[in-house]
């Protein structure tokens, strides 16, 4: 018996210490296709613990699911708080503060302007001037009770509807990483859909290089490549989700000015930050700001950068992501070094 339990701990030592690293895995959630690398460290069950917890957040805190606390929210506009988890009120939290920064350029009560367009749905629409002018005064941030004791949230009008999402999958990308950081994995890469967060170290001690999508062409097509350590990088643009009607393309980034695309002459604008639901956040509030007001609220954010792409193929950005920036494609766009 004693010979037979050697026996057993001997193959399963075998079997484990040959079992190959899984370098990558790719599954869809968040309403988009997320790949998380961990490289020689990858093994199906730390892929598992992350993906489940994408899930959990998705479960939570979709807007276009009639199970999630985010819709129970929503159903309760004007009638009673509703008590939420830790996670769904840091990103509610989280959006208001970006909210009031942004000057409600980004806002996360968007939600019914959102529904009246449905871009990136089969249902997508141009809404008539009659429904766009009846939805704008529910979108209003400051309308939104937060309880820091019972945790509780509120919308105290009638028909208002937040949507995270622009907001949801950087925190996503952080909780990726964070159990990443407290599973001891010295490098890995979480792409949710174009949330990119670099953590840790290359092998070959060199910088992480992530490309940014050419909002002109395929998706495998970058304009250039930022250079990052540590670090997250979000893209927001025209491409991303839109329809086109009559020769003309409508995107999903809406004004909640005019309830119309937002129209800043930019084709999009990508942020690099060391969290990834400040980066998501911003990179959709500053696409909607336009240039001038984005840059001047950069101003104030310490280590934030950004890089913005013109409808003109012209390419600006703050100083320090100037200095990490690398143009590729020199024909159709043009670096300016303000």
């Amino acid at each position: 018996m004693k010979h037979k339990s050697t026996l057993l701990l001997i193959s399963s030592f075998i079997i484990c210490a040959c079992a190959k690293p899984i370098p990558s895995q790719n599954e869809f959630v968040l309403g988009t296709l997320c790949t998380v690398t961990l490289y020689e460290k990858g093994r199906s069950a730390l892929y598992q613990r992350i993906f489940s917890r994408l899930r959990e957040i998705e479960d939570t805190m979709s807007a276009n699911r009639a199970d999630t606390d985010v819709d129970r929210i929503n159903q309760m506009a004007a009638i009673a708080p509703v008590p939420v988890g830790e996670d769904l009120f840091t990103v509610i939290e989280t959006a208001l503060h970006y909210a009031q920064l942004s000057e409600g350029a980004f806002d996360p009560t968007v939600g019914p302007l959102v529904k009246l367009w449905n871009i990136g749905f089969d249902n997508a629409r141009i809404p008539e001037s009659g429904e766009i002018a009846s939805v704008l005064p529910l979108i209003n941030w400051r309308n939104v009770i937060l309880d820091q004791q019972h945790k509780t949230v509120f919308l105290t009008a009638p028909g208002m509807q937040l949507d995270l999402g622009g907001i949801a999958k950087g925190y996503a990308a952080d909780e990726a990483v964070r159990i990443i950081r407290s599973l001891g994995i010295p490098r890995a890469i979480v792409n949710l859909g174009g949330n990119v967060y670099t953590y840790g170290i290359k092998k070959d001690k060199s910088p992480w290089q992530v490309g940014i999508q050419d909002p002109l062409d395929n998706r495998d097509s970058s304009l250039g490549f930022m250079t990052i350590f540590n670090q997250t990088l979000v893209t927001s643009g025209v491409y991303e989700r839109y329809f086109v009607q009559d020769e003309k393309q409508y995107h999903h980034i809406l004004s909640t000015k005019t309830g119309y695309p937002a129209e800043t002459g930019l084709l999009s604008v990508t942020v690099v930050a060391d969290r990834s639901i400040d980066a998501d956040a911003l990179s959709t509030g500053i696409f909607a700001l336009g240039y001038e007001h984005g840059l001047a609220l950069l101003e104030n954010l310490g280590n934030v950068q950004a890089i913005f792409v013109f409808k003109d193929g012209t390419i600006h950005g703050t100083p320090q992501a100037l200095k990490n920036f690398t143009l590729t494609n020199t024909e159709r766009f043009t670096l300016i070094k303000d």
